[in-house]
């Protein structure tokens, strides 16, 4: 992506800020649990419980996932430069831990409120996190690190 300048950016030009579309899903999901509610579990299940702990293990992928970028001393924040491919913690495993870990989030949050809308929401979450934000990164990346960022495209895979 280039700046107002026509110099090249260093930095993926993502459509959005993940955590601000993965915030507007949450309030859109249970704003219309709120105004028309569609349960998705049976009303035995510890659906608060389960939720719970969904929700956390992906806060903690999110969290593990950017402490080892900071630990590499590269950039969280998709508006700064990335200074290194980071293959290391869950990035052994898949190229967007943090992604993953808002995904999870996501369903712990639809569990836990037995919200069929955040599930629903999922669709359109991740189709706005897969084109407007993973597609650009892996461009970046793919321009600015070239064979290192192609080697591990090739040996991680994008989600699981």
């Amino acid at each position: 992506m280039n700046d107002a300048n026509g110099n090249l950016r260093d930095s993926s030009g993502a459509a959005v800020r993940p955590p601000i579309a993965w915030a507007l899903t949450v309030v859109a999901g249970l704003a219309l649990d709120w105004l028309y509610a569609l349960p998705f579990l049976p009303a035995a299940m510890p659906a608060g419980g389960l939720g719970g702990i969904v929700f956390l293990a992906g806060l903690a992928l999110l969290i593990w996932a950017a402490a080892t970028f900071r630990q590499a001393g590269t950039q969280v924040q998709l508006s700064r430069p990335t200074t290194t491919i980071v293959d290391e913690g869950p990035y052994r495993f898949t190229r967007n831990p943090i992604y993953i870990g808002m995904f999870l989030g996501l369903i712990g949050l639809a569990i836990a409120f037995d919200s069929l809308w955040l599930i629903i929401l999922l669709a359109p979450f991740y189709l706005v996190i897969r084109y407007g934000v993973v597609a650009r990164e892996e461009a970046y990346l793919e321009r600015k690190f070239g064979d290192v960022y192609l080697a591990y495209k090739a040996r991680i895979r994008r989600w699981l």
